[in-house]
């Protein structure tokens, strides 16, 4: 009756073992990948949003102000025609702005793209393995 050897057995153990390790190091690793990419993305958006917000603001202010000028200077001569104008300009400002949100909305990257890519590659090197 042939035996096994123990060097069999614990030669097959230990390569899974060792797989298993791998398969754990590169599920870290991955997890590592999107955890930085989650927080890379939330500090972009955060800072992002306040840019945006003070941004308005400011040009808020200044549209406001500038406006008022502009009908003050020309209260006595052509009032009408300078509100007419100014609100024309502040339409077609928003609507151009409308549209640009809506063009970065629609053409945001993907957030996880890098971690996708080296999942990828990762599939790849694997499947390629005999």
């Amino acid at each position: 009756m042939p035996e096994s050897s123990p060097g069999t057995n614990h030669g097959l153990f230990a390569s899974l073992s060792a797989l298993a390790a791998n398969l754990v190091a590169m599920a870290h690793n991955r997890l590592e990948l999107l955890s930085s990419d989650l927080e890379e993305d939330r500090a972009h958006m955060v800072s992002l949003l306040v840019y945006a917000l003070v941004a308005l603001f400011c040009l808020g202010v200044g549209v406001v102000l500038a406006a008022l000028l502009l009908v003050v200077a020309f209260w006595d001569s052509h009032r009408l025609l300078v509100l007419a104008a100014l609100a024309g300009c502040f339409l077609v400002a928003g609507v151009v702005a409308q549209s640009k949100a809506r063009d970065l909305v629609k053409n945001k990257p993907r957030i996880f793209s890098a971690s996708m890519a080296e999942l990828l590659k990762d599939r790849q090197h694997l499947a390629s393995r005999p």
